[in-house]
């Protein structure tokens, strides 16, 4: 039998996509060492890669040696679609949420396993989050986690229901049965709610935003203090939003099906 010993090797692209892959958002900056332990690459693979996507502006390099996400990578992430339609007509809806509460304003998309938050609003007076635009972060423990996952598609939530569920603060619900009914009460309702399961201090208010498809374009979620536990009157502020958003969506297919 012929061994293909070069089937394990990844190739010279996936290699570039593999050193990209290694930042996130606790570590947005990292040394030439740092990429190759975490992409698991030669130190002089690295070293020719990192040059090469320096040179291209995917990377940038500091003074001190340190590598982070260039512009140009970033230019190129703004053109895709969630990042642009969505954002872009979503936008209007929540800077008038964020007038009405002066609140955190989130809009997520369902990525994966993951809650993938496009935009945020925030002021001095809202509340501190762990959010941030093209953060990732568990569906079950989110207000806009839980509205997309109430309406996924029942095997997704099986599969995520049969995964392990981190437990991020002490009030995070982690018990399967227990999640699986607070997703029912939640697509009953029409709004997902959550209470400090993210972050201590805060509480949140999440509703789907309607597509033509079975799952939702995204969700609109408002992140409040604790202490202000009416959460239920923000809801009608928060679904005129999300049909207004949903309605422009649907105009935007239409024109440009048109055209």
């Amino acid at each position: 039998m012929v061994v293909n010993r070069d089937a394990p090797r990844r190739s010279m692209a996936g290699r570039a996509l593999a050193l990209l892959g290694v930042f996130d958002t606790a570590h947005p900056r990292l040394k030439l060492t740092e990429l190759a332990r975490r992409a698991d690459l030669p130190l002089a693979t690295v070293h020719r890669l990192a040059g090469e996507l320096v040179s291209w502006g995917a990377l940038e390099r500091d003074a001190d040696g340190y590598f982070s996400i260039g512009l140009r990578l970033w230019e190129a992430a703004t053109l895709a679609p969630v990042a642009g339609r969505l954002r872009e007509i979503a936008l209007p809806f929540m800077q008038d949420l964020y007038e009405t509460t002066r609140e955190n304003i989130h809009l997520a998309v369902h990525d994966g396993f993951d809650a993938l938050y496009v935009e945020k609003l925030s002021g001095h007076r809202s509340v501190p989050v762990i959010s941030r635009i093209g953060a990732r972060l568990p569906m079950h423990a989110t207000g806009v986690g839980k509205a997309l996952l109430a309406r996924a598609d029942p095997e997704f939530v099986r599969r995520y229901l049969a995964r392990p569920l981190p437990r991020v603060t002490r009030y995070t619900i982690t018990e399967r049965a227990r999640l699986a009914r607070e997703l029912r009460a939640t697509a009953e309702r029409g709004y997902a709610l959550t209470n400090e399961e993210m972050t201590l201090g805060s509480c949140s208010v999440a509703v789907a935003i309607p597509a033509d498809g079975y799952e939702p374009a995204g969700a609109l979620g408002i992140v409040v203090h604790s202490v202000r536990t009416d959460l239920h009157r923000l809801v009608p502020d928060l679904r005129a939003a999300a049909e207004g958003i949903a309605r422009r969506l649907e105009a935007a297919h239409r024109a440009v099906h048109v055209t």
